[in-house]
């Protein structure tokens, strides 16, 4: 485990403290029987909002407070091992990195300010199929003489049913595009999918959507700025998931240490301890995959993409073996939707889906390193 700063630590504790007590499983249980269309609790994500954690990588000029993403994969982590549901990283981490990294002067002020305190949800919408395949966007941009129009679908939108703002990966001559649309933009509609893990993915359907040049995101081919978008999105949902796969391994750890069969503990039989030692061990690499991806995008370094894929490649490896082994050793109890476990096995089939299964990053980082 990276050492921790005096501030990451502390924040640590608090992110730990406020997701057991204000968000826990148990929270999200309750959200989920509610039918909530949005997946989450407003009050839950407004008080995310004043506790800054929205503003992570937001800098401080506009209203953030620019700790990195280290700090963020801090908080995620200890977020991901109460499953709780928020925007934050769909708006505080994509949508924030969308407007910082290929945002103009203006578009930072209006809507970074925003972000970073939580009043605005902004979101990617890239993806058009059944999975992750940014090289492939058909949705069409064309110029016009007042700006653009956009014509096409997006499919899986994470938040798309509370998101004030779309940043909209489209096709503009041949070339990548991202250009910025509000939700209540004329031609825009969207429509809530019913998934797993009970989140609040969205389906969009853009016909005629006009645009301004103001509303496109950075200059010239947009494959590159998408790409660094994307690996920061990797790299923060491979820190939650590592949190999800953490607890899940608790849970698994305290059952094993209190289950009682045939006169002693179910852990100290030796086949039963053998798989925990090897489950922590896939544990402490993924922690070690993750947080070198989180500390390269802080450094800025040449090796951010490959670091960035073998994350969430790693922590999906680790996180599909972990919710399949809670199921398992928990037995019949595991399998019951009063028992948590059924939870974190649907919310990691979701997040490995998520910007890349494994295949595509074990693909993506054979092909970075020349294979």
């Amino acid at each position: 485990m990276a050492a921790l700063t005096e501030e990451q630590a502390l924040l640590q504790e608090q992110a730990k403290a406020w997701a057991r007590e204000e968000a826990p499983v148990a929270k999200f249980r309750e959200m989920r029987d509610s039918g909530n269309e949005f997946g989450f609790d407003k009050a839950t994500w407004e008080s995310i909002g004043e506790m800054g954690w929205a503003g992570i990588v937001v800098p401080e000029t506009h209203g953030g407070v620019d700790m990195g993403f280290l700090t963020f994969g801090v908080v995620l982590e200890e977020l991901g091992r109460q499953l709780t549901a928020s925007p934050l990283i769909a708006s505080g981490l994509v949508g924030a990195s969308a407007l910082a990294l290929g945002g103009d002067d203006a578009q930072k002020e209006a809507w970074l300010p925003h972000i970073a305190d939580g009043s605005v949800v902004a979101t990617l919408a890239v993806d058009e199929g059944p999975r992750h395949a940014p090289d492939q966007i058909s949705l069409s941009a064309q110029k016009t003489d007042a700006g653009w129009r956009l014509d096409g679908r997006k499919t899986h939108v994470l938040e798309g049913m509370a998101a004030d703002l779309y940043v909209v990966a489209a096709r503009a001559d041949g070339e990548l595009a991202l250009f910025l649309v509000e939700a209540d933009t004329k031609g825009l509609g969207r429509a809530r999918l019913n998934t797993l893990d009970s989140r609040g993915y969205a389906s969009l359907t853009l016909e005629g959507v006009e645009l301004g040049d103001a509303a496109r995101l950075g200059e010239g081919d947009g494959a590159p700025l998408l790409d660094a978008i994307l690996d920061r999105a990797r790299a923060g949902l491979a820190a939650e998931m590592l949190g999800t796969a953490c607890q899940s391994f608790d849970l698994t750890l305290d059952y094993l240490k209190n289950r009682v069969q045939f006169g002693q503990v179910i852990g100290s039989f030796q086949a039963l301890g053998h798989r925990a030692a090897e489950l922590f061990t896939e544990m402490e690499m993924a922690r070690s995959c993750v947080e070198a991806a989180l500390q390269a995008l802080d450094e800025g370094s040449d090796d951010v993409a490959r670091l960035c894929s073998l994350s969430k490649a790693k922590a999906g490896a680790f996180l599909h073996l972990m919710s399949n082994e809670l199921i398992q050793i928990h037995g019949g109890i595991g399998m019951t939707d009063e028992f948590d476990a059924g939870f974190y096995l649907k919310r990691a089939r979701a997040q490995e889906a998520t910007f890349g299964n494994q295949a595509f990053h074990r693909e993506r980082y054979a092909n970075l390193l020349g294979f």
